[in-house]
């Protein structure tokens, strides 16, 4: 068994389904108390530590609950000031954001701690954008290298969730770094679990509907919205419709991109999950929906919460803190790596 320093926890989505026979948890640390509250729900055996890791007696909490056994680092930066669909999208704006930066702090836990293995995750676009570094400006990587090529090896992927397990499109940049001599491969590839395959079995819902199944409920929808969602075939946007497309209170035309309003498909896995993924109007967010006798589809609403466990792999069963709103739950899914996909690149440390 291996013990682990968890940093920039979130709730603690991601570490769901880890082996606590294989890796535990003992120190996280998350910046926000509602997700470090939301964290210690889920992981009581674990020690979190509220707090903003960029200052020191953050640090000195942290180290002071450490042992000399606690060989993995996991860091799991927040991704919203590079993800594609944020705000920044050059370079001078990534400087402007500190969240891009938090990565670096994890660099004096790694020089002081010595880990055996140390993984680091967030989106695609996190290896490719410049650190500043000693007057100059270096990829991750190249930095990583620098600092610590002649005690690690260092590797790093792309991979997608799609291909391990998990039914959601949904690209992960994953950094491996792991001491010389030591053995740690990547999670082999196996066959996309199509939404069909993965919720084609629950029952339609309407939007503001209930069923007797937990979590799996629908988020109300205004009128205007369901009439051209209903009128938008499965895998379709209701923005090309010719007339019953999204409107405003006035009956004007609602402006937007190409990919809003919707409608996911059933035979690809679901669409990444963004902290926005409770919101019609964003991203391929859009129930697939099944035609009626009439014409029309169903479900013109997003995913339940129920749907939303499923193509994150989250436990169906799971409970949580009595006061977690759906927009909360909604975003620490959102912020989080599929739980299922951790486990599986951290189930091949050793071989």
């Amino acid at each position: 068994m291996i013990k682990a320093l968890s940093l920039f926890s979130s709730a603690g989505i991601g570490e769901l389904l880890l082996d606590p026979e294989k890796i535990q948890v003992v120190v996280s640390n998350e910046l926000l108390e509602r997700r470090a509250q939301c964290y210690e729900y889920l992981h009581p055996n674990t020690k979190m530590i509220c707090g903003d890791i960029t200052k020191d007696s953050t640090k000195e909490a942290i180290y002071n609950e450490l042992t000399d056994d606690v060989k993995l680092l996991i860091a799991t930066p927040p991704c919203q000031g590079i993800s594609s669909v944020g705000k920044n999208k050059v370079q001078n704006d990534f400087i402007k954001d500190r969240r891009n930066f938090l990565i670096l702090e994890t660099f004096s836990f790694i020089d002081n701690l010595k880990f055996d293995y140390i993984l680091i995750e967030n989106v695609p676009r996190f290896i490719e954008m410049l650190f500043p570094y000693k007057d100059d400006f270096y990829t991750l990587e190249e930095l990583l290298n620098f600092r610590y090529s002649g005690e690690y090896n260092i590797e790093v992927r792309v991979l997608n969730v799609k291909d391990y397990g998990v039914p959601q499109s949904r690209p992960r940049a994953i950094i491996k770094m792991y001491k010389k001599g030591l053995k740690w491969d990547w999670p082999v590839e196996e066959p996309e679990i199509t939404l069909k395959e993965a919720i084609g079995h629950l029952p339609s819902l309407a939007p503001g509907e209930k069923s007797n199944i937990k979590w799996h409920e629908a988020k109300k929808v205004n009128d205007r919205i369901i009439l051209a969602l209903s009128h938008t075939k499965t895998g379709a946007s209701a923005m090309k419709n010719e007339v019953y497309y999204p409107k405003k209170a006035n009956g004007d035309r609602i402006k937007g991109f190409h990919n809003t309003y919707k409608r996911m498909n059933w035979d690809k896995p679901a669409t990444a999950r963004t902290t926005y993924n409770g919101s019609v109007s964003s991203h391929n967010n859009v129930h697939p929906g099944r035609k009626l006798k009439d014409g029309t589809y169903s479900d013109p609403r997003v995913l339940s919460i129920l749907e939303t466990f499923i193509v994150s792999t989250i436990p169906k069963n799971i409970n949580l803190p009595d006061d977690a709103s759906d927009t909360f739950i909604r975003t620490i899914i959102g912020e989080a790596i599929p739980p299922l996909m951790l486990k599986k690149v951290l189930d091949e440390i050793g071989g």
